[in-house]
């Protein structure tokens, strides 16, 4: 790797201003649409390149339980902050053994949720409550299943061998039983996006999947993340030169809770791609987390202001 492509090591560095001097860009938090569970970061598999290094052994972040993500519905409900759809994600959310616990509290209050998840055995050990929930909030939760790829090879080039038909049996499974499904999937380096999407529509087609390949709310496609590679800050002038709003980006409507290894209690972040940062804590309550955030990671450039990717 030449040194013009590298990741320049003085950027990102402080929060207000950037390497070359000028005003970091900062976003606003205009309406907490959607507060993000972490449920930990155990998952039944090691992916390539995963946002946040889930893994079976990575335990950074325990399990969260059901009483601990209550107290942030009360909040939200007491506060009446306006929340409308509660997110779960992992690692892998199925492995966290009070999920379905989770998932009955949010949808009984009325929320929507979206679940991520591999489709794969964690999932199909919970199938009898699953269905269950499915049955009586069909209209309420859907489940995004993540396929890296249309094809089984580019599939398990991130996610490993024996990952692609486990995945498309959970999925078939969900499908079966008429849940509303959406599909994450990555925009490789070397991929235009209309070739993704239309190859993910012949692989809908093929499987009998009522998701719309060209809609980008029902198949997510999230930019390759390569870490090592140089990126630009993002400056206040950058919003006009680049034709994006700062409302557009993840962070002006949602926050995620985390649970981190020997804390006390969860904490609330600024963006679900950077549960490590301690930059981008903001404490322990909804209200807390209510302040402003400065775009001072290579993420916020890469994923979401020049990558126009969002979670939601």
């Amino acid at each position: 790797m030449t040194a013009a492509t590298a990741l320049v090591q003085n950027k990102f560095q402080d929060p207000l201003v950037t390497a070359d001097g000028k005003i970091r860009a900062t976003v606003s938090l205009i309406s907490l649409d959607t507060l993000w569970i972490n449920t930990g970061t155990l998952c039944n598999l090691t992916c390539k390149n995963c946002y946040i290094e889930s893994s079976p052994k990575n335990d950074n972040l325990v399990y969260i339980t059901a009483e601990e993500v209550a107290n942030y519905l009360d909040e939200i409900q007491n506060n009446n902050l306006g929340t409308t759809e509660i997110g779960f994600t992992g690692g892998e959310p199925f492995m966290n053994p009070d999920l379905l616990l989770m998932l009955d509290d949010a949808l009984s209050r009325g929320f929507k949720v979206m679940v991520l998840t591999n489709a794969m055995k964690p999932m199909l050990k919970k199938a009898c409550d699953l269905e269950q929930i499915g049955e009586r909030f069909r209209d309420q939760i859907t489940i995004r299943v993540s396929l890296d790829h249309y094809t089984k090879e580019g599939h398990e080039s991130e996610r490993g061998e024996r990952s692609w038909d486990s995945a498309l049996s959970g999925l078939s499974w969900l499908n079966d039983r008429n849940f509303n499904i959406n599909i994450a999937g990555r925009t490789f380096i070397d991929e235009e996006e209309a070739t993704a999407r239309s190859g993910y529509e012949k692989l809908f087609t093929d499987l009998s999947l009522s998701i719309d390949a060209h809609d980008p709310t029902e198949l997510v496609l999230f930019p390759e993340m390569v870490a090592s590679l140089d990126i630009p800050e993002i400056t206040n002038e950058c919003w006009s030169i680049l034709d994006v709003h700062p409302d557009s980006v993840m962070c002006a409507t949602s926050r995620m809770v985390v649970k981190r290894k020997g804390a006390p209690a969860p904490a609330v972040i600024a963006c679900t791609l950077l549960p490590y940062e301690d930059e981008f804590e903001m404490g322990s309550t909804l209200a807390s987390s209510a302040r402003d955030v400065s775009l001072c990671h290579p993420h916020c450039a890469r994923f979401c202001v020049l990558g126009g990717a969002t979670c939601s």
